[in-house]
């Protein structure tokens, strides 16, 4: 099931979300906690009914028969921070992550079209990128908290190795 995050290592930047697909059923939790989380109302039902409704920042689809989770996955050398003219996509120094600074961003899109995993949507409203932000104002994450079946899991990526060759 869920497991909760160390706040230290989550501040690190040791931290990663992992999706076990052989888990994922596709139920579509984790779109619903992520647009919830990125509400004004951080409820269910009052976001349902805000004036803007919430954008999700993970999407669920089907690839062949089996659910796959798309969200940044925050790479290293991150295509998008390289095409964003104004820099509005940027590696925060401190945890590695890949954040996005909505004051800078002119709603180019160059990053939606570069990045590899389809996972930058564009907020229409406000002309905003809109990625995964790992939930700056939590402990733990919206969508592997909400995850029924534990498919996503919050750790490191050897953590991640370990329990994949554990189930194998």
């Amino acid at each position: 099931m869920p497991t909760k995050t160390s706040k230290k290592n989550k501040a690190a930047g040791k931290i990663k979300i992992f999706c076990d697909l052989r888990k994922c059923t596709g139920c579509k939790s984790c779109e619903i906690a992520c647009a919830v989380e990125h509400s004004f109302s951080k409820d269910l039902v009052k976001a349902l009914r805000e004036s803007v409704p919430p954008t999700k920042r993970v999407r669920i689809r089907d690839s062949f028969g089996r659910a796959v989770r798309i969200s940044c996955q925050h790479c290293e050398e991150a295509p998008c921070v390289a095409a964003c003219m104004s820099g509005a996509m940027y590696k925060d120094p401190k945890t590695g992550a890949t954040k996005h600074d909505k004051d800078k961003c002119v709603g180019c899109w160059m990053c939606i079209m570069v990045c590899p995993f389809g996972a930058i949507v564009r907020s229409i409203e406000d002309k905003q990128a809109l990625k995964c932000d790992l939930c700056p104002d939590r402990d733990d994450y919206a969508c592997v908290i909400a995850c029924p079946t534990g498919a996503l899991f919050a750790g490191t990526p050897e953590e991640f190795k370990r329990k994949a060759e554990k189930k194998l």
